[in-house]
Order: structure tokens, then sequence, then C-alpha cells
């Protein structure tokens, strides 16, 4: 794959429709594209529950129905197309190893480190958690491990387990977005599995000067640590993507127990209800709507609105009419999800152009960099995988990085 290339393609791609999935139906009601796509929109209206139920869960099937109706989404879906990398065969790690690791964690663990070269150097876990994955490359490479994470908690359990297991791992606990923590990349080759948003980055802003061998990064929850708006990592990026944006592109997600679905459901509604609520005292606008506590969600339609209007300093009427808007909003939940099929279908796309950003900027820091599938979908959403080596000091000429420089995105679409 040219990575350069496809990010471009992708650039391009998400230039020409951000009117498609910039605007968020949760917060617009219904979006402008309605007005300029009227029959993809009543494709969307008639959708009954069980197929949005089904497109829901099946992601191809969506955008194949989707493509009969809007043709440039299959310009996107070649575009995304991302070769599965080659794996190898691990030796058996013994039946004690998986004690406490959850299950498709577990097959995540096994599936990252069957897809990466063997360790030549010495390993760095980042962001560790309780060094599973450090340990699994420990017993596999035979080589020392080092893991890094902040939880005081989870270092004492991974240095249990390592104990246990007879492995040489040493437990740094430390927080990776420290300066200090910087002395422990050097010479290693650093594995991050899913960490989220800035403890990624970081990894790859500090490549040229780190010192790193390498880098295996499997990226997750690209929105955390960006400040709203985010720092693109790589010289040729346009794109501007705020925290809606972002959180975008990791809303896929493997399909949940049908009692954590039906809770979602309603949670959702009980903010669309109030948010119509909302409206119609104050007026219709878009307005920022922050995370809730899971608590106010424990008691009832009513209770929630009335802390929420608390936080929002909203007065309440005294004779609301609270299954009227309680209603309303399961009425907006169904609109909602008919509309964010539309805007679902950049997800991948986004996503990719997000992990390209990834390997562009460890490729113009001196490093040859690949990108490809660790796993399928049903095991992780979060399935691909940045593999880059350093290169020799000879053919790094010219791809010095200024990271100190502020990096302002482009224009936005």
């Amino acid at each position: 794959m040219n990575l350069r290339a496809r990010f471009h393609d992708l650039q391009s791609l998400l230039t020409a429709h951000a009117a498609l999935w910039r605007p968020s139906p949760f917060h617009l009601g219904r979006p402008p594209w309605c007005d300029e796509r009227p029959a993809l929109a009543a494709a969307l209206e008639g959708l009954d529950d069980a197929t949005v139920e089904h497109f829901g869960d099946d992601a191809e099937a969506c955008k194949a129905w989707l493509a009969t109706r809007v043709p440039e989404l299959a310009h996107l879906t070649e575009a995304c197309r991302v070769p599965d990398l080659p794996a190898r065969e691990l030796p058996d790690c013994g039946a004690r190893f998986d004690d406490g690791i959850p299950g498709r964690k577990r097959l995540q663990i096994e599936a990252f480190a069957r897809h990466i070269p063997p360790a030549a150097t010495p390993v760095l876990e980042w962001c560790a958690g309780k060094g599973h994955l450090g340990r699994r490359l420990a017993l596999a490479d035979r080589v020392p491990v080092s893991s890094l994470e902040i939880d005081p908690a989870l270092c004492a359990d991974a240095v249990r387990l390592a104990a246990r297991q007879g492995v040489d791992q040493q437990v740094v606990c430390a927080d990776a977005l420290d300066e200090d923590a910087r002395i422990h990349v050097r010479g290693r080759s650093v594995l991050a599995l899913h960490a989220c948003g800035e403890l990624h980055r970081s990894l790859v802003r500090r490549a040229n000067r780190d010192g790193a061998q390498a880098y295996r990064i499997a990226p997750c929850c690209y929105h955390l640590g960006t400040d709203g708006l985010y720092r693109p990592l790589s010289r040729d990026a346009r794109l501007e993507l705020d925290a809606s944006a972002l959180r975008l592109a990791v809303t896929e997600t493997v399909t949940a127990p049908r009692h954590d679905r039906l809770r979602l459901a309603r949670d959702q509604a009980w903010k669309l209800g109030f948010i119509a609520l909302r409206n119609a005292l104050e007026g219709e606008a878009q307005r920022p709507f922050r995370p809730v506590p899971a608590s106010w969600l424990a008691e009832g339609f009513e209770t929630f609105c009335h802390r929420l209007a608390a936080r929002e300093q909203l007065v309440l009427p005294a004779d609301v009419a609270w299954t009227q808007w309680e209603d309303i909003g399961w009425q907006r939940r169904a609109e909602v999800r008919r509309f964010e099929l539309v805007r679902h279908a950049f997800r991948r796309p986004l996503e990719l152009w997000l992990v390209l950003d990834i390997a562009l900027g460890l490729e113009e820091r001196g490093f040859a960099v690949e990108i490809g599938r660790f796993c399928t979908r049903a095991l992780t959403p979060r399935n691909l995988l940045v593999l880059a080596e350093r290169r020799a000091p000879d053919s790094e000429a010219g791809m010095a990085h200024d990271d100190d420089a502020p990096t302002a995105p482009g224009a936005q679409p």
C-alpha cells in the first residue's frame, strides 16, 4: 500500500463529502443534507426498526444499501481496503496465563502478538494495565520486557503475574505523558495495544527524539487528549477534526448484549427528550451536550431531567407532561438512528485517515512503516495496526520533523 497516496485519496473524499458526515443528527435533528437529498432522507425514514437494527450491526450491509443511493460511497469502500498483516506461530504460554484475562481481551492480545515481527530488541509495553501483552511477548520471544503503567494497583498485579510465570518483566509505575517517562522508550520496541488518544500520539510526536527502535501501535479513542481539536501528526494533513468527528471514528462497536443495548437505547432517548424539552422552552439551537453521570439515569426520566436542568441552569415549569416528552425522546431517537446511518458510513474512512496520519508521522520521523489488520472486526473494530522500524542512519537524511513548531490543521472543508 502506498501510504501517502492512500492518505491523499481519503482526505480528498472526506473533504468532498463533509456535508454528509460532519453534521450530527443527535444535535441537529434533520441534518442539512436532507434538503439536498430528499430521496435519500425519505428512504431512510421508511426503514423499519428491524432493518435499522440490522444495519447497525452489519456495517457492510448498510454501506451496500447506501451505495445504491449515494454512489460516491463505493469509492470510499475501495479506499478503505486494508490487507491482513502476516501472522506467525507463537509458542504455547501455558494454561495459567489466561487466568484473570477477559476472553475478548485475551484474544486481542494473542492476535496482536501474532501479527507483529519477533522482538529483536528489549520491549516496552506502553500503558500496560496488568502487563498481559508484555508478559505474552516475554514468553514468546524471550526478550526483556518493561511494562509502563500509571495505576499502582495494576502495577502490583503485573508484578505478581510476572513472578508467577517466571518471566523477565520489569514493571514501571509512571505517567506515559510525563517527560520522565521518555527515558524508558530509548532502544526499545514499543508496544501500544489500544492506547487511547494522546497516549499513542505522544509516541509519534517524540519519535525522532526518543530513540525507540520500533513501534507497534494499535490506536484507539482518538478524541481523548485533543482539547477539542485534532492536531495532525504528518505534514500533509488538511482535515480539521473536532471532538465530534473524532468520536465518530470509534462509534462502531462489537454487538453488545441485549440488556446493554436496551439500556443504551433508553439513555439516548432520555437525552433527546430533554433536548427537545429545552428547545421548546428556550428556542431551537445547537448546544453542547456534556456527558451525563450514569447514576442520573437510574431514577426515572423526570428525575434525570431535573438534574440536567439544574446543571444547565434551565428553569422548568411546574406542569411538565413528562410522559409526553419521554415519548418525544423515543421518536427523536428513531429519527436519529436512521439519519446516522449515513454518517456511520464514514467511520472507517475517518479512522483509516487517522491511522495513516500516525503512519506518515512516523515515516517523516525516520521510520519505515506499514499498516494492516491484526484481527477481525468481530473481535474488535479497532483492528488496525501500525508497524514502524527505525531506518538506518544514512537513510534518514531529510526526514527531520520539527515537533516543537505548532502544527495547525489545514483549512476546514
